[in-house]
């Protein structure tokens, strides 16, 4: 954990504390982090710490102050008993007090510039929706939100944009109240909800059984794009993204490879599983099977580029002539002097200005084929072929398909 802890006045009397992460860069636009049933615990402590890693201020207040302050519960049955028993005696309206009193503590801080998101999870959820109407906030980010339906007389109020995060299972959040946000909201283009398929209430907690993997990268994912595109920070990621590239295969040069990466990043080589996961692995894989293995005629052939909020998708031909051992990609393969070119998909998420994770595909098939080591005589796979006819289009279609040239005259 990096943050401290603040004490914000309350607007009754009394004040209340609240847990502030700062972003390395020093200073950022602000996000209001509501917690869940379970209090200002660990597990929003780690997600205040992550959002200050993408560039925010992030303030999570004690929500709980009036009954107990301080409460941090756990997931176990005794802490279930007690957060729903807080829950129950939890008065909202004093809630939209404490919130407007913390986004003007946010805004105080010199480190938060600019404008201010709310962003919440489960109980927080529904906060982020009585913040939106109440609280002078910029835009917010719903994490299933239980009861939010009986506060939809609050809709008109709402003039921010919203994500609305909700989970198709979610027992505690039915389909049916689900569907009467979606109704209440109908037309209204700054209004975003997504429903996740087969995902149950807390998806997104990694610290509860029913966190789901894809389904809380998804939605990040689109929670980011709303928080950059009203507040920033905006970073430059195909910059980024070259940078990173020229230090792989230009300079080749490792610290400055690493450089460009988070404190604990990973890469995954989709058809191999090469790569490594955290610095100490990566900073090995880098330094010992990739930078230095590459063969030195190794060309990137730039073909698309897509730019999201958080990520970069890049579709190119890799080009090289086999006379090094390629450990990323042809482990125990010794050199066959054979020239390759392949397509390839890069996906490289971002945090912050940083790089994050990369996830690399390419056709292992068609470097086996072009390297010699697997006969294609019967096999639907391609060698070169399948890099010449990405950039030129005109090339035989369907040659690999036997019937193509059955049903040629067929109408």
């Amino acid at each position: 954990m990096a943050g401290t802890w603040i004490d914000i006045s309350a607007v009754d009397g009394g004040s209340f504390r609240a847990y502030v992460a700062t972003p390395e860069v020093g200073s950022g636009p602000g996000i209001l982090l509501l917690q869940e049933i379970f209090g200002v615990n660990a597990n929003i402590r780690e997600l205040a710490d992550y959002y200050a890693e993408e560039g925010y201020v992030v303030l999570a207040p004690d929500m709980f102050w009036r009954l107990e302050p301080g409460v941090e519960l756990g997931h176990d049955e005794a802490g279930f008993k007690k957060a729903l028993d807080l829950y129950g005696r939890f008065d909202e309206a004093r809630a939209v007090d404490d919130m407007a009193s913390s986004v003007a503590a946010l805004r105080a801080l010199p480190a938060c510039k600019g404008r201010i998101g709310a962003l919440g999870y489960c109980l927080g959820g529904k906060l982020v929706h009585l913040a939106a109407a109440g609280a002078d906030i910029d835009c917010g980010v719903s994490y299933y939100g239980v009861g939010i339906e009986q506060a939809i007389d609050l809709v008109p109020s709402i003039k921010c944009p919203v994500v609305y995060h909700f989970a198709a299972g979610d027992e505690f959040v039915p389909m049916a109240a689900v569907e009467q946000v979606q109704a209440a909201f109908a037309g209204r283009n700054e209004i975003e909800i997504y429903v996740y398929p087969d995902v149950g209430h807390a998806f997104a907690n990694t610290t509860r059984d029913t966190y789901n993997k894809p389904a809380t990268m998804m939605a990040h994912s689109r929670s980011i794009a709303l928080f950059r595109r009203i507040m920033g920070p905006h970073f430059n990621l195909s910059e980024l993204w070259d940078k990173h590239c020229e230090y792989e295969f230009g300079t080749r040069n490792v610290d400055d490879t690493m450089g460009t990466m988070v404190s604990e990043p990973y890469v995954n080589h989709i058809p191999t599983m090469t790569g490594g996961v955290g610095y100490t692995d990566l900073e090995q894989f880098y330094a010992n099977h990739f930078i230095h293995s590459n063969p030195e005629d190794t060309k990137l052939i730039p073909i698309s580029r897509t730019i999201g909020a958080d990520r970069v998708v890049d579709e190119l031909l890799f080009c090289f002539t086999h006379t090094s051992e390629i450990d990323w990609m042809l482990p125990g393969i010794a050199p066959t002097g054979k020239y390759v070119e392949i397509p390839l998909i890069a996906v490289v998420c971002f945090r912050g200005g940083k790089l994050y994770n990369e996830h690399i595909y390419w056709d292992q098939a068609s470097v086996l084929v072009q390297i010699g080591v697997l006969d294609p005589t019967g096999l639907p796979i391609a060698g070169i072929e399948t890099a010449k006819k990405l950039v030129d289009e005109t090339l035989p279609s369907n040659t690999l398909m036997v019937k193509w040239v059955k049903n040629a005259d067929k109408k």
